[in-house]
């Protein structure tokens, strides 16, 4: 039996609350926030223009979802102009060795599924 044949049923929910995590900490944007954000603490304005291609819109919901989450901590100042730095947690730092490994697992085998990706365009199309 494989360590992880159970993993899905842990809580007894069906899964339902590992994969609702799995669903938001895997998404692209969680994860370049999140790598981006391993600098140190940034403006609003700074994380938009680190991360090229993310809307204010989807920047504003992953960053609410990762402060929900306990991955982001969002600090205001009361300053004029107002200032809001967001900042790794503890919990959000430990998802950056993962998300590395994951990265170095994708970069080590890009030319296996690029060339398994191009064998199956032959024979589709």
């Amino acid at each position: 039996m494989s360590q992880y044949e159970h993993t899905c049923m842990i809580r007894g929910d069906g899964g339902r609350t590992i994969r609702a995590i799995l669903d938001r900490i895997c998404n692209k944007w969680t994860l370049l926030i999140v790598a981006t954000l391993d600098g140190g603490a940034l403006r609003f304005t700074e994380l938009q223009q680190q991360i090229p291609g993310i809307s204010q819109r989807m920047l504003t919901l992953t960053l609410r979802h990762l402060e929900h989450d306990g991955l982001v901590s969002r600090t205001a100042y009361a300053e004029v102009p107002p200032r809001v730095e967001y900042a790794l947690t503890p919990t959000g730092k430990s998802l950056i060795p993962p998300a590395l490994a994951l990265a170095g697992w994708a970069i080590e085998h890009v030319p296996h599924i690029e060339a398994s990706r191009a064998l199956h365009q032959d024979k589709s199309g």
